[in-house]
């Protein structure tokens, strides 16, 4: 039987200062970075919750946490006459709580009072930063029926994969008997679990935590009241093996831990594969975002392969490849851009602000003429000059300045930076 709608609440997890997707978090918290052109990372796993029929949520969050704000309340209104709600909870001080969040489940217990002010029998904990499609309702009658306290889910995943994850090891009811963290190589013969015949032919013999969990309302509170235990994954759950009855719920779907520039890049790049692992085409698993009215993109002689292109964009560009175009971009004639996720724009240029920027010299919103884009992030709202060449790879060295990035490779191009004409970085 599916658990009632009203019986569940959803914590999402907004995660901290988001110092690895730097610069992309410099002036958003990391719910809040732009995804897949026209997205949100937020949006994913609030997404799986309404797809799920889950419609009572919570966002934690403490850093530069205005741009999320904004979305939020312009994204997820419901109706007067529903309980839902998408509610942001930031860090706030009190005299019990004098502090930041300390952690993952410091930032629940501090909530806590929140969350008690509204009817629930189970509490969906989930990740702000994670790329992945789920039915929850699946993982909550998989709960119930095993009369679990608490259930994480795993994901299978191999011996290269095991050591960058907690490793959890199941009985034959599928329930956790131990708990390892980011164990080492020599010790995974002793960490492997049953897993279906598919995941073993891949030779995915390992369950990782994927950092979604579900408490029983009374666990959770009775466990909340220990000040001394700041994270789920490194104290919560470890120190809940062997004292309560937790299941391990297999996923064998396409999820992604998008904790880094690396794992963001590949991530919106995967998206252009002719038949990508996270699929945006699915009837069945929208994705939803903040609705807006923009008009068709306009395309001018430009080549397109395998590349998503969001509404609203005019370009004249010369080609584009494998790269994810976000709303309101322009890009100007004779422009390749490769292997990029440009971020788009947030406003149109007037046609007056166009020409004075011109007679003054200024690069217009957007990316110039004649450029060469390759491996690279283009933050929003950026200025970029004609003739810029920026070659992005494994040959550059990491850096920082005022205006990009360099992490493993991939050039980020700063929210709002303004490079010159012949700019290059190679």
């Amino acid at each position: 039987m599916k658990p009632k709608k009203k019986n569940v609440i959803a914590i999402i997890l907004g995660g901290g200062q988001g110092s690895r997707l730097y610069p992309l978090t410099e002036t958003r918290s990391k719910p809040a970075v732009p995804i897949g052109g026209k997205y949100r990372l937020v949006d994913i796993p609030i997404s799986n919750c309404m797809n799920s029929d889950i419609y009572r949520m919570f966002v934690l969050t403490q850093f530069n946490s205005a741009s999320l704000n904004a979305h939020i309340k312009n994204t997820y209104n419901f109706s007067i006459f529903s309980h839902a709600f998408v509610d942001i909870l930031a860090a706030e001080q009190t005299p019990d709580n004098p502090t930041w969040f300390q952690g993952t489940s410091d930032a629940v217990r501090q909530c806590m009072p929140h969350f008690l002010n509204h009817e629930f029998d189970y509490a969906l904990i989930l990740s702000g930063d994670q790329l992945y499609q789920m039915d929850f309702n699946e993982m909550l009658e998989a709960h119930i029926q095993a009369d679990a306290d608490i259930s994480i889910a795993t994901l299978p995943v191999n011996a290269k994969d095991a050591p960058e994850f907690g490793i959890l090891k199941t009985n034959s009811e599928s329930c956790i008997e131990s708990f390892i963290e980011k164990p080492a190589a020599e010790l995974l013969p002793d960490w492997e679990s049953d897993v279906s015949d598919e995941m073993k032919s891949q030779g995915k013999h390992y369950l990782a935590s994927m950092g979604i969990y579900i408490f029983n309302k009374k666990l959770l509170v009775e466990l909340m009241k220990n000040p001394n235990t700041k994270d789920f994954g490194k104290e919560i759950i470890p120190q809940a093996v062997g004292h309560h009855k937790i299941l391990s719920y297999q996923y064998e779907g396409y999820w992604t831990d998008i904790g880094n520039i690396d794992s963001f890049f590949e991530a919106n790049i995967g998206l252009t594969n002719d038949i990508p692992e996270f699929n945006l085409f699915d009837n069945d698993n929208k994705i939803f975002t903040r609705p807006r009215l923009l008009p068709p993109s306009k395309f001018q002689k430009t080549l397109i392969e395998k590349s998503l292109i969001s509404e609203g964009c005019i370009i004249q560009a010369q080609e584009i490849h494998k790269s994810v175009i976000g709303i309101r971009s322009r890009i100007g004639e004779g422009t390749v851009i490769q292997n990029t996720y440009v971020m788009g724009n947030d406003f149109y240029q007037s046609i007056d602000d166009m020409k004075d920027d011109i007679y003054n010299d200024r690069q217009l919103v957007g990316i110039g003429e004649r450029c060469f884009i390759n491996n690279a992030i283009v933050d929003k709202n950026c200025r970029i000059g004609n003739d810029v060449h920026i070659n992005g790879g494994k040959h550059l060295e990491n850096d920082s300045n005022k205006l990009y990035a360099i992490k493993d490779g991939i050039v980020v191009i700063k929210k709002g930076a303004v490079l010159p004409n012949n700019f290059t970085i190679s």
